[in-house]
């Protein structure tokens, strides 16, 4: 993988919330994790990236996708060839309101 790949995992991994993170290329192959998230779900992440581009298949702006579970959120974003797969730990306030 390219430096600023490892850059992007190094970068998200560092922000206060961010529990782990990887990319994935268009086969669904991890190309770099880091943090306490399992390379296995490259494949996953990538194929939810793909169904949801075809929702809005005319926009020029990639689809930012929110799973929320438990006391985590996991964010995928795919850009070009490149799928980016962040779990998140949710906040008290966040996880308090989707409890009720």
């Amino acid at each position: 993988s390219s430096p600023s790949l490892s850059l992007v995992i190094s970068t998200s991994v560092t922000q206060q919330d961010t529990v782990g993170a990887l990319l994935a290329n268009r086969q669904g192959l991890c190309l770099g994790a880091k943090g306490n998230i399992n390379p296995n779900v490259s494949g996953i992440g990538m194929a939810i990236s793909e169904q949801v581009a075809k929702l809005e298949p005319n926009s020029s702006v990639p689809a930012t996708i929110c799973l929320y579970s438990g006391s985590k959120r996991c964010v995928i974003q795919k850009d070009g060839e490149i799928t980016g797969i962040i779990y998140k730990q949710a906040t008290t306030a966040s996880a308090t309101a989707a409890s009720n």
